[in-house]
């Protein structure tokens, strides 16, 4: 006799479970779902009989039997490729439980929308093809749902009838997952045999599998743990600060941890501001009590600065804060993850500029093995540190999904290009302070008598900047301002000396050279920076660390015809006749700038005349104090 899977118990209380389908390609996920509404009873007369009608004329010759895929693959192209492209979710119940299930794709392309499915999912169904046994699809979907933080998964050894409904292929497929289940940390596992087309062990047992006498496929999901990662300390995202009138402040959000009676008392994160309960408000009235799930508004017994994006947390056993992390990533967007290049990071209701300031490995996942690497790219998972510009409350997301997990959205375009998973907060988080001076950038100015400015040159090689550049600083000069330049060439034989032109490179070197105007204009300094800076969000990370005003973009707006005519130090001819890879405007694009503060377009004009229109633009601004 196989392993018998003993049926967990589950309350009276009707609940919802989440879960997904995945697997390898043609394992029968959509039929196996298809076949779950069937005999669930959730398919109407009117849709049977359109499913009748679609089946008699994709198989023709098999005109009584229904094909039940057609009834998840909802998409065209779905259909004339015999695969699940996109996420298909679907609300179903029985007597004992509601569900919404998603069926992922099983291509190794889309993995990202498999990621999605699992990401709100409290289980998984894995299929298998019990004529092929595990695949990389099937190791690779089951890595995601535990980096996903599902631990537990039906293992469901599909089209039994193609193997004779052999025992021993079922029980070496069943032997082989738990094992990988182990590997990953997937804490439960289910394995049952099943014949999707014809319901075998899917609402009813089968009798072609007597040796198997474990509960069907409709019994074990309606007995499966709802249970998530939500921790046992209180803990609230604020969504919403609620001011009808000038007589109620309250805090709305969704309670993510723990219980909250009225009168306890919390603590306001990041900023660490305490107050007590005053009310806890929902749409039914006033509550004594609230726990996890459920949607309320505080309000506090004083008055405390409280924001979207703060959490509100239990006084005697707050969130972690920091600004530094460990986390895994899954990039999901069709450009590569560079290091260093500025992200928002999205995490509960808060927004914050971040960066992966290095890739520690990214991970095999077919086999899990740990890989060096410089990029991710699209569906890869990687091992990170991620650096913010400011603190947030967190949990790791082990502890708690809503404060463990987050996205990274795309600063030009807005789309989100990757989910994460925090781990730990890096020791250098809290371990490093900024350590106050008595004089500061005001002090530093007056002094100099100007006014602090990073003038931001931008533009092809050969375009002029330097060139420019230099003319204004001769101009600034003569006229007792105190200034300096920073040539991208001239610090690559230092400061950037171990950097190469990837575009990996291209985005630490614009990252230092921006520190360093930085503290440059932090000084009091007019600083001039002369770099390709090629990419938009780069130089719009760069402008991210100076104030208001003190960022000038200068666009040295040269054609590439022209600058190629130039070709001052013979780079483009080195390109053209591939010697040199990655070379702006011939094998890697530039982003021309759509908010440069000064455009300058060079055709017909002398570098003179170009650098006065930027010496013009600067003193308008200038508030000059030495006369």
């Amino acid at each position: 006799m196989a392993a018998v899977d003993v049926i967990p118990t589950v309350s009276e209380e009707t609940n919802l479970l989440r879960f997904i389908t995945c697997g390898s390609v043609d394992d029968g996920k959509s039929t196996l779902l298809g076949r779950l509404l069937y005999d669930a009873g959730m398919v109407p007369e009117d849709q049977l009989a359109a499913l009748a009608r679609d089946s008699r004329k994709l198989h023709a010759d098999a005109p009584d039997a229904l094909d039940f895929s057609l009834l998840t693959d909802g998409l065209d192209a779905e259909r004339q490729q015999g695969i699940t492209i996109d996420v298909a979710y679907r609300y179903f119940h029985t007597s004992r439980r509601s569900f919404i299930v998603a069926d992922c794709p099983g291509h190794e392309q889309y993995t990202r929308n498999m990621a999605t499915g699992a990401s709100t999912a409290q289980l998984a169904v894995v299929l298998v093809d019990a004529r092929k046994g595990l695949l990389p699809q099937t190791r690779r979907h089951s890595y995601i749902c535990a980096l996903m933080g599902i631990r537990q998964v039906v293992l469901a050894v599909n089209k039994m009838d193609l193997v004779d409904c052999r025992e021993d292929i079922y029980a070496a497929i069943a032997h082989e997952y738990r094992e990988l289940a182990v590997q990953l940390g997937i804490t439960t596992v289910h394995c049952l045999p099943v014949v999707a087309p014809t319901g075998d062990n899917v609402g009813k047992p089968s009798t072609r599998m007597p040796w198997y006498q474990g509960p069907t496929l409709v019994e074990l999901l309606e007995a499966a743990d709802t249970a998530v990662a939500q921790g046992v300390d209180f803990r609230m995202p604020v969504q919403w600060v609620n001011r009808p009138d000038a007589s109620f402040r309250g805090y709305a959000g969704t309670i993510c941890g723990g219980k909250l009676a009225v009168g306890a008392e919390v603590v306001v994160q990041p900023a660490m501001r305490r107050a007590r309960v005053e009310r806890i408000v929902t749409a039914d009235g006033d509550l004594q009590e609230a726990t996890v799930g459920q949607a309320v508004t505080l309000t506090l017994d004083r008055e405390i600065d409280v924001s979207r994006g703060d959490v509100i947390a239990d006084a005697l056993r707050p969130a972690p804060v920091a600004d530094q992390f460990a986390a895994h990533i899954l990039w999901m967007g069709d450009e590569p993850l560079l290091p260093n290049r500025a992200y928002w990071l999205k995490i509960g209701s808060r927004t914050v500029n971040a960066r992966v300031t290095s890739i520690k490995h990214k991970v095999d996942v077919n086999t899990q093995a740990e890989l060096a690497a410089r990029r991710l790219d699209l569906n890869e998972v990687g091992y990170c540190n991620i650096d913010l510009d400011h603190a947030i409350a967190f949990e790791s997301y082990e502890a708690n999904r809503t404060l463990g997990a987050f996205i990274l959205i795309d600063r030009t375009t807005n789309a989100t290009v990757g989910c994460g998973m925090l781990d730990f907060a890096l020791r250098r988080a809290t371990n490093v302070h900024w350590q106050h001076t008595d004089l500061n950038k005001d002090a530093r100015s007056v002094s100099k008598g100007q006014q602090p400015r990073c003038l931001w040159f931008t533009g092809l090689s050969g375009a002029g900047k330097s060139t420019i550049a230099n003319l204004v600083e001769r101009r600034l000069h003569s006229l007792g301002y105190h200034t300096y330049m920073l040539d991208g060439d001239n610090l690559r034989h230092g400061l950037n000396k171990d950097l190469g032109f990837t575009p990996e490179a291209r985005v630490e070197n614009v990252r230092r050279v921006a520190e360093v105007a930085h503290l440059m204009v932090d000084a009091g300094l007019i600083v001039l920076v002369c770099v390709i800076s090629p990419f938009q969000s780069e130089r719009r990370f760069a402008r991210s660390l100076f104030g208001q005003g003190e960022f000038v973009e200068v666009f040295v707006d040269t054609t590439l015809e022209e600058c190629e005519r130039r070709d001052p130090k013979g780079l483009y001819r080195k390109a053209r006749a591939g010697e040199i890879l990655t070379f702006t405007g011939i094998d890697s694009p530039y982003e021309v700038p759509d908010d440069a503060e000064l455009r300058l377009r060079t055709s017909g004009l002398r570098p003179e005349q170009l650098a006065e229109q930027v010496v013009e633009q600067l003193l308008s601004g200038q508030t000059d104090s030495r006369h």
